[in-house]
């Protein structure tokens, strides 16, 4: 069989990931604190048929030697952790990370996880929660009489009660770091967990341990760029479709040598 055939199909199945990791970013271009992903290619083994540098029977070194590669496989995806635009929003209980920290959630089987989406809103209890209700830890509570909530760029979250005036503390908001965010494990629903690659969380206040500031009143934007992801997007349809015809090409070869001989 013309091995053509077999490196040509590699290459499609690895335009193919590389088309359903674009079509998830594009899904998510406005989905609050959503990461790229980025596809890792690299080459499959070679077929040494000549080793460079051998002699040849005159006692000679060969500069160059006979080498064919198989193809190419997915060997990974990585999430892009770079900054989305900020938008300013009037809800008080949003928030937006000015550095490279997570907020920190706890899952329904007590596993923590990680976010950079800071849309928060308030259960019946009046603890802090996300839109799929995970509470924020360290756990805060809002008042039900609070008429007013101010989160400081330090996390300090402070509520100005009906008759009172004066600013009433009710919880610090912590973040998380990490020292390799590309090795996080994704879960979904904007959550991250922590991985072996990733390494452990260090935990911070707000400013402190290169952590990051907190923004209230602000959110953070996907940092999907569209009219990169379809310039990728014509690039994967062109590696698709020249991978298509190396392997109509070999079968043609390969019936006009039935045919012929």
């Amino acid at each position: 069989m013309n091995s053509a055939l077999l490196t040509g199909q590699t290459g499609l199945t690895a335009q193919d990931k590389q088309l359903s990791v674009i079509a998830n970013n594009l899904a998510n271009v406005n989905t609050i604190g959503f990461k790229r992903d980025r596809v890792v290619f690299e080459d499959l083994f070679y077929q040494v048929q000549r080793q460079p540098g051998a002699d040849n029977t005159e006692g000679n070194e060969i500069p160059n030697g006979v080498q064919l590669g198989t193809g190419v496989r997915v060997a990974g995806t990585q999430k892009v952790f770079t900054v989305g635009a900020y938008q300013t929003t009037s809800d008080a209980l949003d928030m937006a990370i000015e550095g490279k920290g997570f907020f920190q959630v706890s899952r329904a089987d007590g596993t923590m996880a990680y976010t950079r989406n800071g849309q928060f809103h308030l259960n019946s209890d009046g603890e802090m929660v996300t839109a799929n209700g995970s509470p924020l830890e360290p756990a805060i509570q809002i008042p039900e009489d609070a008429i007013g909530v101010t989160i400081g760029a330090d996390g300090m979250v402070s509520v100005t009660l009906a008759g009172n005036p004066t600013p009433q503390e009710v919880g610090q908001i912590t973040l998380a770091s990490f020292i390799n965010p590309a090795g996080l494990a994704a879960l979904g629903s904007n959550l991250f967990a922590e991985s072996g690659s990733s390494g452990q969380p260090v935990q911070a206040i707000p400013g402190q341990d290169g952590s990051g500031q907190i923004k209230q009143h602000t959110l953070e934007s996907s940092n999907v760029n569209m009219v990169e992801e379809m310039v990728s997007m014509i690039t994967a349809q062109r590696g698709y479709e020249m991978n298509a015809k190396v392997i109509s090409t070999a079968d043609e070869m390969m019936q006009f040598a039935n045919q012929t001989l």
